[in-house]
């Protein structure tokens, strides 16, 4: 009878209702911020049952304080939600109980956000307990919302699901979960930011330095940034000067490994060490070895050529500086600036809405970049065109990257000029989103236009903007 009720019908699992006990409680939560007393009770009976601090019913408590409390958790955060599966396929029951309590505790700090003013201690606790969740998810903090993570994750092929297979039970597709996940996280961060009096946060250099820069926080400062004055304004400048020296490290990295052109044979290979070719060192020399004495004599070294093939290039980056872009304007600009500091690389740079603005002469420096640029207004490229087209003065030589959700005023008129810039020779790359996140909205029209053209728009992560740039100028 073991397992089963006296009727034949399988007996009620402990741990599967101490799981399901956590996800009422997760879900009443969320929707009903006022306490209910029998789900606290319950959920506090589980959390003891399975050896966890009862810390984590507190709504009040943020992960950070939870784990610096009880550092022994800190592990269990990590890829919380895409366990390894068991070995033999079977289920830990009762450590999903403790995958659920963990995961309830993530889930109700980053989404029940609550309502009213927000201070800049509030929003710090919040991009805390976001980046533990990305955390749990196999990201690294900030790579969901757009930031400084980069790509790239641990883990995939595991699920959530509140009322069903549970934490760790296989998902048919764990990515598009997180790609979902992270543009809300994104609206969420957004959001906090709107409620908060941030001109009087930056004006206190003690509030201003609590917080984190965020592509969210970034937005708000370049929107408001000619409202700014004295220490607010500094402070504001020194949070987007932060933010952009961490993103540009990770495009640094991303550019770095990317670019990579054939190797010069017409190069003689500098003769040191590093550049010295073993293997091929001791083939050629193998008729000198002697089995008497059974050592190789060299007559020649032999090295690696290590320079590349490179020729002049010029790139031209056209951004879209609508207040829809703000995600892919700021990632471009400073992917723009690393590229002007390759060799042999041309690059300018124009940004749009109703007018257009030559930003060329500040390529170089994506900070000042931002601060010459305004936010917001409608969008019409053919202002944009008639500054970039007198620029390709050699179109086989040239590319042309234009940034935008390309939801125009005259669309037949500027999609006949990017055809014409394609047809002269020029390598032309519509990008919809460069994003971390990834998610953005492209006009249809436009996106079929491309498509017939040949030169489909690219959207996605920042990454694959970066392989189309590598393949043109290497």
């Amino acid at each position: 009878m073991s397992g089963r009720t006296m009727g034949g019908a399988p007996a009620p699992d402990p741990d599967e209702n101490r799981r399901q006990v956590l996800y009422w409680r997760l879900l009443a939560r969320l929707f009903d911020p006022e306490e209910q007393a029998s789900l606290e009770s319950a959920s506090l009976a589980v959390v003891e049952d399975v050896g966890l601090p009862a810390a984590l019913l507190d709504p009040g408590a943020s992960v950070d304080s939870v784990v610096q409390r009880h550092p022994e958790l800190a592990a269990e955060f990590d890829g919380l939600m895409t366990p390894e599966p068991d070995e033999d396929g079977a289920r830990d029951r009762a450590a999903e109980v403790r995958r659920a309590a963990l995961a309830s505790k993530v889930l109700l700090n980053v989404f029940a956000s609550g309502s009213g003013t927000v201070t800049a201690e509030q929003l710090a606790r919040w991009q805390s307990d976001a980046g533990w969740l990305e955390r749990a998810l196999g990201c690294r903090p900030g790579e969901l919302r757009g930031g400084r993570g980069g790509a790239g994750r641990a883990g995939a092929g595991q699920g959530v699901s509140p009322t069903g297979t549970g934490f760790g039970a296989p998902a048919p597709d764990l990515s598009r979960l997180i790609h979902e996940i992270g543009p809300e996280l994104g609206s969420i961060e957004a959001g906090l930011v709107k409620r908060m009096h941030l001109r009087e946060v930056l004006a206190d250099p003690a509030l201003a330095s609590r917080l984190t820069p965020s592509m969210s926080l970034i937005e708000q400062l370049l929107r408001d940034k000619n409202n700014l004055s004295g220490v607010a304004l500094a402070n504001a400048k020194a949070l987007i000067r932060r933010y952009v020296d961490e993103v540009t490290e990770v495009l640094r990295t991303q550019v770095e490994k990317a670019t990579v052109g054939e190797l010069d044979r017409s190069v003689p290979p500098k003769r040191v060490y590093r550049n010295l070719d073993l293997d091929r060192t001791i083939w050629k020399n193998l008729t000198n070895w002697d089995p008497e004495e059974e050592r190789l004599y060299v007559d020649r070294l032999y090295y690696r050529h290590t320079s590349r093939r490179t020729t002049p290039q010029r790139l031209i980056v056209v951004v879209d500086q609508s207040g829809s872009m703000v995600d892919s304007m700021v990632n471009c600009t400073i992917l723009a600036s690393i590229f002007a500091g390759l060799p042999k690389v041309d690059v300018h740079l124009i940004a749009y809405d109703t007018q257009a603005l030559d930003l060329t002469p500040w390529a170089h420096d994506p900070f000042e970049t931002l601060l010459r640029t305004q936010l917001g207004g409608g969008t019409d490229g053919t202002v944009a065109m008639a500054l970039a087209q007198p620029k390709i003065a050699e179109p086989r030589n040239t590319v042309v990257v234009w940034i935008s959700d390309f939801y125009e005023w005259r669309t037949d008129e500027l999609f006949e000029s990017m055809a014409a810039v394609h047809r002269s020779g020029a390598k032309f790359i519509p990008v919809g989103s460069v994003t971390s996140s990834g998610r953005g909205s492209v006009n249809p029209w436009f996106r079929e236009k491309f498509k017939d053209l040949g030169t489909p728009v690219i959207s996605g992560h920042i990454k694959k903007l970066v392989h189309e740039l590598k393949t043109f100028l290497t």
